[in-house]
This record gives C-alpha cells, sequence and structure tokens, in this order.
C-alpha cells in the first residue's frame, strides 16, 4: 500500500479485517479481472444456485 498512514489509521480505527472479509475482497478482484461476458455467466450461475434452479434434485433427497 503506498500510503501506510492511512493503512495504520485504518487498522486502528476498525481493527484488523476478518479471514472472511480478506477471502471476499480477493474473490472480487479476481472477479473484476475476468471478461464481461465471464462475469456476467458467474452472476447468471450464482443467481441459478441461489434459486436451486441450475442443482437437479437428488434422487435420494
Amino acid at each position: 500500500m503506498k500510503n501506510l498512514g492511512f493503512a495504520t489509521e485504518m487498522h486502528l480505527k476498525l481493527g484488523a479485517p476478518s479471514s472472511q472479509s480478506i477471502e471476499s475482497l480477493r474473490l472480487l478482484r479476481a472477479f473484476m479481472k475476468l471478461e464481461r461476458q465471464q462475469r456476467c455467466e458467474i452472476i447468471r450461475l450464482v443467481e441459478d444456485l441461489a434459486t436451486d434452479e441450475a442443482i437437479p434434485e437428488h434422487p435420494l433427497s
């Protein structure tokens, strides 16, 4: 980080980020590096998973 004073100040105010927050930021950074079409496909997949449309029901359920 270029401005260590800012980072130090934010750390003192907010504390250390959780590992879940750090992983979320890593995923966001990776997502933003994808091509637009790939991002759209991922969003569609996640929406389908959230509504269980993309997952066929397990026959033993």
